[in-house]
């Protein structure tokens, strides 16, 4: 049986229902991982597009062993609905993960929910009304964006750097707000390996953004689905540990270091604000499925969850190199990127003539997908960048994924240069005739470190 393909509206069923949508629906907007996950489902499509973690890695004889586990001891409790905060099974799990990175939680400082995305959701539902400001890093999470717009928030963006959120230009953009009269619900940002950008907070600067918070009574949403996945270097504390829990919305997920498919995630924050959200998802869901809980639970209880995150460990870190080679040898030497020591994406930017939406759909007909840069943004910026993910993929498909979207780009380079006479500088690799090294490609970084007497001044404030 072949899976029925949406229909389209046309002009005569829109005009229809026009009048009876609400309000917002006019400022939603689509999420492009979405739009693309149909496309991407064809077997000849190479997708780096997703969010993607590698399932095909889970062990099939845990799986096996887990679900008869709760087949023969908890089968009626799996089927039945649960608490809305969470069965008291998975709490030590999620206890477990927030310690293995330095965080101390209590069970009534957690609900559970279907998956990070709907903390996200559920954090707008509870603070946000028409028009109220949230402040996002630039670029920000994409799937982020259609939740922030169906909420109607003014969406503030900080740029970023090599250390993350620019903190100086966070503190003028609040100063400038408060003389507006504006105060933002929250801060949203995923401070370790960010997503889209790859990059990571530096410590002192997350020491500065608790304070901010705590000085202004800021709340903080800090998305950390990727802090477990570190590839190289020290880990940071995440910021809910610099706070303890006072002003930091913590959202964690099982979807990066276990699977997806179970949807489900928690957020950790102060419990005026939980019970708030705790309503919310009332409303949304009653509960998230007891179901994928007590897999969980099951699953943590019968094995070493930490071997299978280290294993996972492993194979990214092989597959983001190979990504880091491929972009060498395919990508115009005029292109930057950055070198994630961790997570699952790389930020790719191209020449500025380069329009990345425009060349997605090129590049589709070649079949390889990636996300526009355009969708971390709410402002129009990003036209020339790329969100390229690594780890849902095979070592041999990036390296052919990503010759598919060089050769496209040389194609608009190679225009380019006929319009304007411009000579296009080879590839990196091409350029000395040898695979690149280290120190070479340790260049290529599209968000510059600041300047060191700038750093010190940073952390003395």
């Amino acid at each position: 049986m072949t899976r029925r393909e949406p229909t389209r509206s046309n002009a005569r069923d829109i005009e229809r229902y026009a009048a009876l949508f609400s309000s917002r629906t006019q400022v939603m907007k689509s999420s492009a991982m979405r739009d693309l996950m149909a496309l991407t489902q064809r077997p000849e499509v190479i997708s780096l597009a997703g969010g993607l973690p590698d399932t095909s890695s889970f062990p099939r004889d845990t799986y096996a062993g887990v679900m008869q586990t709760i087949a023969s001891e908890a089968l009626a409790r799996s089927l039945q609905y649960g608490p809305t905060e969470g069965i008291d099974d998975i709490d030590a799990c999620i206890q477990a993960v927030m310690a293995a990175e330095g965080m101390q939680v209590t069970a009534d400082e957690l609900l559970v929910t279907t998956g990070g995305q709907q903390v996200i959701d559920l954090v707008c539902k509870t603070l946000i009304d028409p028009g109220d400001v949230i402040v996002a890093e630039a670029p920000t999470y994409p799937g982020a964006v259609p939740t922030f717009c169906s909420y109607q928030a003014d969406v503030v963006q900080i740029s970023m750097d090599a250390d993350g959120m620019r903190i100086d230009e966070l503190e003028e953009t609040l100063d400038r707000l408060e003389r507006e009269g504006r105060r933002p619900k929250f801060i949203y940002t995923i401070p370790t390996f960010q997503n889209p950008g790859g990059v990571t907070m530096s410590l002192p600067r997350r020491q500065r953004l608790v304070r901010i918070a705590h000085e202004r009574e800021l709340l903080v949403l800090e998305d950390n689905p990727y802090g477990m996945l570190r590839y190289e270097g020290e880990p940071l504390p995440p910021l809910y540990a610099l706070d303890g829990g006072e002003f930091v919305i913590y959202l964690g997920t099982f979807s990066k270091i276990l699977s997806p498919g179970i949807r489900l995630g928690w957020a950790a924050a102060p419990r005026p604000v939980l019970q708030k959200m705790n309503i919310g998802k009332q409303a949304a869901d009653l509960c998230s499925s007891s179901l994928t809980q007590l897999f969980v639970s099951t699953y943590f209880s019968a094995g070493d969850w930490q071997r299978y995150v280290h294993s996972l460990r492993d194979v990214y870190r092989r597959r983001r190199d190979v990504m880091f080679d491929a972009l060498a040898e395919h990508f115009p030497r005029e292109a930057q990127w950055t070198r994630p020591k961790g997570g699952m994406f790389i930020w790719a930017t191209l020449p500025d003539y380069i329009d990345t939406t425009d060349l997605l759909a090129r590049a589709l007909r070649d079949n390889v997908a990636f996300v526009p840069g355009r969708q971390a943004y709410l402002d129009g910026r990003g036209g020339s960048s790329m969100r390229l993910n690594f780890s849902g993929v095979s070592e041999d498909e990036i390296r052919e994924g990503i010759r598919r979207i060089g050769a496209v780009v040389a194609e608009q380079v190679a225009l380019y240069g006929t319009l304007t006479g411009m000579e296009p500088a080879p590839p990196l690799a091409a350029a000395n005739g040898q695979e690149p090294g280290a120190e070479e490609l340790a260049r290529v970084v599209e968000l510059p470190r600041r300047q060191a007497s700038q750093q010190r001044a940073e952390q003395d404030r």
